[in-house]
């Protein structure tokens, strides 16, 4: 029986056209050669930074990201950045008595922002606050601990195999695929993640029938 389910944000609740667009207009880059650049990082399984690395080569991805907070074209999240299926989904099942928790792998300040929504969620939580970053397996301790039941009990949903899917199972928590933003699209009918997914959804919404 699921008692906790515990969801990925980016990507998974929130959108990344805006978060890649910020970048592309601090490094004076056309939008879609950032995007094309984060689909080309993705197909090869690299980590997403690597697009930036890409365009800059000499790039220290902090030291921008503090140039940008400090110039006031920072990190934002509003409502426009959720999925349709969020709040509905979220709402769905917090109505069936299922705790849920909101925890990936984002910023102090997404955290933040995120809990400004005010979505039914029992908590949220990102990685800098933790500390430890998705695929650690101690993000998966403490995912556990925060879901305040036992791995049977617990589904963790993501879209990116190697940070969701396949860290999750290990740490013996129940999974959920979902076919969605580029890594979840790309990925989605590979055998092994068919194979490490006991559920693979195609919407938020499917959660509540499970």
């Amino acid at each position: 029986m699921i008692r906790t389910v515990v969801l990925d944000i980016g990507e998974t609740l929130v959108r990344d056209d805006r978060y890649w667009a910020s970048w592309a207009d601090w490094l004076g880059m056309p939008r879609h050669t950032i995007s094309a650049l984060v689909g080309a990082v993705v197909a090869q399984s690299r980590d997403n930074g690597d697009a930036l690395r890409l365009v800059r080569p000499d790039i220290d991805i902090d030291a921008e990201y503090a140039a940008r907070e400090a110039a006031g074209r920072g990190e934002q999240l509003d409502e426009s950045d959720l999925y349709p299926d969020v709040r509905p989904a979220l709402g769905g099942l917090q109505a069936l008595g299922i705790r849920v928790v909101l925890a990936g792998n984002q910023t102090v300040k997404a955290g933040d922002l995120l809990r400004r929504l005010d979505l039914p969620a029992d908590l949220v939580a990102t990685s800098a606050e933790w500390g430890v970053p998705k695929p650690d397996p101690e993000f998966f301790a403490r995912v556990l601990d925060a879901a305040g039941t036992l791995g049977h009990e617990t589904l963790y949903v993501g879209d990116h195999p190697a940070n969701d899917l396949f860290p999750a199972r290990r740490a013996g928590l129940l999974t959920a695929h979902l076919r969605r933003g580029p890594w979840g699209h790309l990925w989605a009918d590979d055998p092994a993640v068919v194979d490490a997914a006991d559920w693979r959804i195609n919407s938020l919404m499917d959660l509540t029938a499970l």
